[in-house]
């Protein structure tokens, strides 16, 4: 009997465990998978190609948003944007090389950060479209996408299909891995064990 409460106990907690996992990807992927379809529909009324998912610049874009997070939100429209982003981090060079890429892969890209209190998506938009960004949405020379968001954080990466923006490294990335969602995983399957 104790061994079947034991049994029921580790399905129950692995069950718990799938469930988390797929919530925090969904969730990430729902923002930025929204976000990419409104630009391209933007992009699809000015009769540009769609912007592709570019898995590089979103390793990039989720980096620089982990920069933005602790950085304060200071316009409550939506519309606060920070230039500069490679004098702005110390540790750019560092960021290029945790997703494998240089200054050589990225030179034409673009990055976008933005600030919108609760990443509200018709801001979010906005803020891209009706911005000083717009130019670079209107701009076929971008063909590509990564998208990053942190707290009241989004950063938009554009790429280009040169090999001085593709954002294509040498080497192939590793997956990209959730730090609060594979914590928290470790810490259920750490449970699953005492349990067994």
């Amino acid at each position: 009997m104790a061994l079947l409460r034991r049994f029921d106990l580790s399905l129950f907690v692995l069950f718990l465990l799938a469930m988390f996992l797929l919530s925090c990807q969904i969730r990430a992927d729902d923002e930025k998978e929204q976000l990419l379809q409104d630009l391209n529909k933007y992009r699809a009324s000015l009769n540009l190609s769609a912007l592709k998912e570019n898995d590089n610049a979103d390793c990039l874009a989720d980096q620089l948003a982990q920069q933005y997070k602790s950085q304060p939100c200071s316009n409550t429209t939506g519309a606060d944007t920070v230039p500069g982003t490679e004098t702005q981090f110390s540790n750019y060079p560092d960021l290029l090389a945790h997703c494998k890429l240089n200054t050589t892969d990225t030179r034409d890209g673009q990055i976008m950060p933005a600030c919108v209190p609760g990443l509200v998506p018709s801001q979010v938009l906005s803020n891209y479209t009706k911005t000083q960004y717009n130019s670079y949405l209107n701009d076929s020379q971008y063909t590509g996408s990564g998208i990053g968001s942190e707290g009241n954080w989004i950063v938009v990466v554009l790429t280009t299909d040169t090999s001085s923006g593709n954002f294509a490294p040498a080497t192939s990335l590793a997956p990209k891995i959730d730090v609060t969602c594979s914590l928290l995983t470790l810490l259920l399957g750490f449970c699953l064990l005492l349990v067994s």
